[in-house]
């Protein structure tokens, strides 16, 4: 059956999301190095650590695993929405936020508690500004639009991805749009990825799943019956914990032409 429906991932195969974050929380430890004269990268990895320490140790730990919510989103995102963890994150973000600075300037011997609240005030602001789309996506998404129909599942909160599709100016191109934090579960879930076949009104012998993340995009998709592509951008090497992609991509500018052979 020919490809009538191409599905993709948003972070890290769309868009950048890990280097906008990094870009942010540089931009915010350099207000740090010009008040204290901290090194810049060795506060960056250990404000990554004091994330991850936190979030795990958080009263919505399992929530965020399931939707797929990561520490450094925790350090922007609003948590929009009525599910129950969703309010016990919006009482609990406002400390950890602070308490994450407080950890990184810590590393670098420095006690400044209110110092650490102005670096979490300046990381939410500056990165809700960021949403940097790789050079290749758009006109990728263009050769695509007029010849199948376009979908993308998403895993996070709500109000973060949303941000980043209204942000990314990618929101047009899509028939279809899931956030795993607006259905109650995400990827790799079989439910979710069905969700979207239904919502395009194809079968999943006709769609194809592009993504960067083994474990949720590729793995989600073969578990429903999807061809996937996978994005390997940084050239990390496979495993036999996850099922094989149908095809293996550095980037997506490749993809119309591999499409092709397969429409």
């Amino acid at each position: 059956m020919k490809i009538e429906t191409v599905l993709f991932d948003l972070d890290e195969t769309l868009i950048e999301e890990e280097a906008s974050n990094d870009a942010s929380a540089l931009a915010a430890c350099a207000i740090a190095h010009r008040c204290h004269q901290v090194d810049v990268r060795a506060m960056l990895t250990a404000l990554r650590a004091r994330c991850r320490e936190l979030w795990r140790a958080g009263p919505a730990v399992q929530y965020c695993s399931d939707i797929g919510i990561s520490s450094r989103e925790g350090l922007w995102g609003a948590f929009t929405g009525d599910h129950p963890q969703l309010e016990i994150l919006r009482e609990w973000i406002p400390g950890y936020r602070v308490d994450a600075w407080v950890g990184a300037l810590a590393a670098a011997g420095i006690d400044d508690r209110a110092l650490a609240g102005e670096l979490a005030d300046f990381f939410l602001a500056d990165r809700k500004s960021r949403h940097v789309v790789f050079p290749e996506s758009q006109q990728v998404l263009d050769a695509l639009q007029a010849r199948v129909k376009l979908g993308m599942i998403t895993n996070g909160a709500s109000d973060i991805q949303r941000a980043k599709i209204v942000g990314s100016g990618l929101a047009s191109y899509f028939d279809t749009i899931l956030v795993s934090g607006e259905e109650g579960f995400g990827k790799p879930r079989p439910e979710i990825f069905r969700l979207a076949i239904d919502r395009l009104g194809v079968d999943e012998a006709s769609a194809v799943m592009i993504g960067d993340s083994l474990a949720r995009d590729i793995a989600g998709a073969a578990g429903v019956g999807i061809k996937s592509v996978w994005v390997n951008r940084i050239g990390v090497t496979g495993t036999d914990r996850f099922p094989i992609p149908d095809a293996e991509m550095r980037d997506l500018s490749r993809l119309p032409e591999l499409l092709e052979k397969i429409l």
